[in-house]
């Protein structure tokens, strides 16, 4: 049957109408979006205010300044994210975490020789507490902060989850999924063997000791003969003394 003008005037109607909710509802998005630009303008400007009021406490208290870069990621703002500007003129936020990042580049190089280029945050965070280099107290969440800006710059520094712990890579290069797993087999005595790797990983002997090699190329293991069977030690799972 073929539709009366009737029928062809609601269709139009209800187009019409369609089109003016979408109207309607594109005005309104557009208000909200301008009304969240208000609020988050108005939010950085209190951030502003409350940083100079606070800039003691920021710079010298780990507890007030780990809880204020937590306030600033909520909104988006990122004090570190350049060492020009307002942020670093009025912190001097820049500089404490450029002097961090120096000391973490030292100290992981000077260690490397010895563990591959892998050590656990917490020896990290000791060696870099015991330098009279760094003026305020230095926090775990300070390195990382100051790593993850390592990290950008493509210097390979990364932090690292194993098990329980957190290991700092300072050289190129990702870590395989066979990698971690050893590593977290390996952290709590610190080494592992080819049988202990079959036996708690169900692997079979070639992947076991392929992996180990290339973790001995690495330097990341060192391989002992003289104990009963062989076993890889991990110098970057050692404890710092």
């Amino acid at each position: 049957m073929r539709r009366g003008p009737g029928g062809v005037g609601a269709i139009n109607k209800q187009r019409l109408a369609k089109a003016k909710y979408a109207e309607k509802g594109t005005e309104i998005a557009d208000n909200q979006l301008s009304q969240m630009g208000k609020q988050l303008e108005s939010f950085k400007n209190y951030l502003e205010d409350f940083a100079a009021k606070h800039k003691t406490d920021i710079k010298k208290n780990p507890e007030f300044r780990g809880h204020f870069q937590k306030m600033c990621a909520r909104i988006g703002v990122d004090p570190l994210a350049s060492s020009k500007g307002f942020w670093a003129e009025l912190l001097g936020v820049g500089d404490f975490y450029y002097e961090l990042g120096v000391q973490i580049v030292e100290v992981c190089i000077a260690t490397r020789p010895r563990n591959g280029g892998l050590i656990v945050l917490d020896d990290l965070h000791s060696k870099i507490s015991k330098s009279s280099k760094v003026r305020q107290d230095v926090t775990l969440d300070d390195l990382e902060r100051a790593i993850k800006k390592l990290h950008v710059l493509g210097s390979g520094f990364q932090v690292i989850p194993v098990g329980s712990k957190r290991l700092v890579q300072s050289v190129p290069g990702e870590l395989s999924m066979d990698d971690t797993a050893v590593l977290q087999l390996a952290q709590g005595s610190g080494y592992t063997s080819v049988e202990s790797i079959k036996k708690e990983l169900t692997w079979d002997d070639e992947r076991a000791v392929r992996i180990l090699n290339h973790m001995v190329h690495e330097e990341l293991a060192w391989i002992d003969d003289q104990a009963p069977g062989r076993l890889y030690w991990f110098p970057g799972l050692f404890p710092d003394n």
